[in-house]
């Protein structure tokens, strides 16, 4: 039968560990969200609208990643029997749909833009600044919040990427408001606007990029497939090594399996236990199922263990 490693404590993946900070972040950005939609309902900001879409997505990006946190914890306690590794894709998902979602306020905002710019309305530019400045400082609140758990998780980095976009563009908006106010410039309105979707579409490119990776089961980037072959070929009494495979379950999560050929005499048990654990302290490999067969088996029907 297969050998598995215990994922105990680090089977709840590395998303698990921030949802204090999540939550705060949601509230905050909900905050001025609203009032970011309600300022650009009153003044007719384009900019204001593109940095509210944006707030209304990293909440919405939070919200998922929360409820994909919980589902996955769920799971990892061993509660369902009838769902065991799935929900750990929940969080991937997630990610994957905010990557979505943000492609779509990204397009929209080009859309609009593209038709002020043969009459750009006027815009009060007073409100339109305290309204961005207000913005400003709830992202950087948010991308405080969310920066360490970004290099732990892909759930919690896909609301982080949408968080640092949206800061750079609350800055643009301000920008945007200080022109027209100065100068009366209205064109800086949907120009900010432009400026902001194209500025956050190759990070939201990437971040689909990595969540289909997890989901089509590819080997982890950085991980060295052969470098894994070889570590398991040296543990004492393998004498070959097939059909492996590595992919990444969830954020935090490397799964592995593997048939070993055994030399004669290998002890099942050392041989097992001893690839397990350079698979975990190498290569940070959380689950492996490993079958064992006879030398020169090659691809035949394995003997269980």
């Amino acid at each position: 039968m297969g050998a598995g490693h215990d994922h105990g404590t680090r089977a709840l993946h590395a998303g698990a560990r921030h949802r204090a900070p999540l939550w705060w972040a949601a509230a905050l950005l909900t905050g001025s969200m609203l009032l970011e939609a309600v300022a650009a309902a009153l003044t007719g900001s384009l900019a204001l609208l593109s940095d509210a879409g944006h707030m209304f997505t990293d909440v919405l990006a939070i919200a998922m990643t929360l409820a994909a946190i919980t589902a996955a914890g769920r799971a990892g306690s061993g509660s369902g029997s009838g769902r065991t590794f799935g929900l750990y894709r929940l969080e991937v998902l997630a990610a994957l749909a905010n990557a979505a979602l943000l492609t779509l306020v990204a397009v929209f905002v080009l859309v609009q833009a593209a038709r002020r710019f043969t009459d750009p309305p006027a815009v009060p530019a007073g409100w339109m600044l305290a309204v961005a400045v207000g913005g400003l400082l709830a992202n950087v609140g948010a991308f405080a919040l969310l920066h360490s758990g970004a290099k732990e998780s892909i759930g919690v980095r896909g609301a982080y990427v949408e968080v640092l976009g949206d800061l750079f563009g609350s800055a643009g908006v301000i920008v945007a408001a200080a022109i027209i106010w100065l100068t009366g410039w209205a064109y800086a309105d949907p120009i900010v606007a432009v400026a902001v979707a194209l500025m956050i579409l190759p990070r939201t490119v990437a971040l689909g990029r990595d969540a289909v990776r997890i989901l089509v089961q590819a080997a982890p980037g950085h991980l060295d497939v052969d470098a894994v072959r070889d570590r398991l070929v040296a543990v004492p009494g393998v004498a070959d090594v097939h059909a492996l495979h590595v992919w990444t379950l969830t954020s935090g999560m490397e799964v592995a399996s593997a048939h070993l050929e055994l030399d004669p005499g290998a002890e099942l048990g050392a041989v097992l236990s001893t690839a397990r654990e350079a698979l975990h302290d190498e290569f940070a490999i959380e689950h492996a199922t490993l079958q064992v067969e006879p030398a020169g088996a090659g691809h035949c029907t394995p003997t269980g263990w």
